[in-house]
């Protein structure tokens, strides 16, 4: 592993400026603006905290690359990262920060960026369960569009396709799909299928979760839906069929 510059050699004009949220209100002033940016004491070359004047969007902040020049933005909205991208020019940043703080819709966040931002989700300020799930399949959807691996993006479309898996919340460990009923603590209820996708030849496999024991290896993408919709337990069954609005 190569050895770690030192921040100040890697960012000099940030450290001119004594801190990256004082290189990025210098940024956005020489545009005639500024920003809410607080320095972070134990990084403050390469880390700068976001304030926005929504309550939901929190956990913002600017990060910089530790063995390259560039920096990321990270924001989260109730829990759930909304956007993130890297640029290795500075200056394409004050924009980014100014839309996500003071409240702009995403979609405008994105006209006013240079640089790939959004993760796919949408933001649901009200936390509705409904909503969220749908948030992150489309997260999921956009995600295997762009993974170069036909086979997981296959799993992602088909079990999106499948109104019985739709309704339930989506997630992923280790690149295999798992599906709970309530988004805030999906790793920590009780699963009931984790697919995986093959690369390239080989077999979907079946287990009850990510890394518990094969339960089945089938070889098309049908065969693994039709799985997990047999697997889907009763209770949880009945829970999302008693809410027809869910299946659109």
């Amino acid at each position: 592993m190569s050895r770690e510059p030192d921040p100040a050699v890697l960012y000099p004009d940030v450290a001119a400026r004594g801190s990256l949220a004082a290189a990025l209100r210098a940024e956005a002033a020489a545009r005639g603006t500024s920003l809410p940016l607080a320095v972070t004491p134990s990084d403050p070359l390469r880390h700068a905290t976001i304030t926005s004047v929504a309550p939901h969007r929190h956990s913002s902040y600017v990060t910089a690359g530790h063995h390259e020049r560039h920096w990321t933005f990270w924001g989260s909205s109730n829990n759930r990262l909304m956007i993130c991208g890297s640029t290795e020019d500075m200056r394409e940043l004050p924009p980014v920060i100014r839309g996500w703080a003071e409240g702009a819709a995403l979609d405008e966040i994105e006209r006013n960026a240079s640089f790939d931002l959004l993760t796919g989700r949408f933001e649901v300020p009200d936390n509705n369960p409904a909503d969220v799930i749908a948030s992150e399949w489309q997260y999921l959807l956009k995600e295997a569009d762009r993974a170069d691996w036909p086979q997981y993006q296959a799993l992602i479309e088909s079990a999106h396709a499948e109104p019985r898996l739709r309704r339930l919340y989506p997630y992923t460990n280790h690149w295999a799909l798992g599906f709970t009923e309530m988004p805030d603590a999906p790793y920590s209820t009780p699963s009931f299928v984790s697919i995986g996708s093959p690369r390239g030849v080989g077999d979907y496999t079946i287990r009850e979760w990510w890394n518990g024991p094969l339960l089945h290896r089938v070889t098309t993408v049908a065969e693994a839906i039709a799985v997990a919709v047999a697997r889907i337990p009763t209770d949880l069954l009945r829970t999302s069929s008693e809410d027809p609005e869910r299946d659109t």
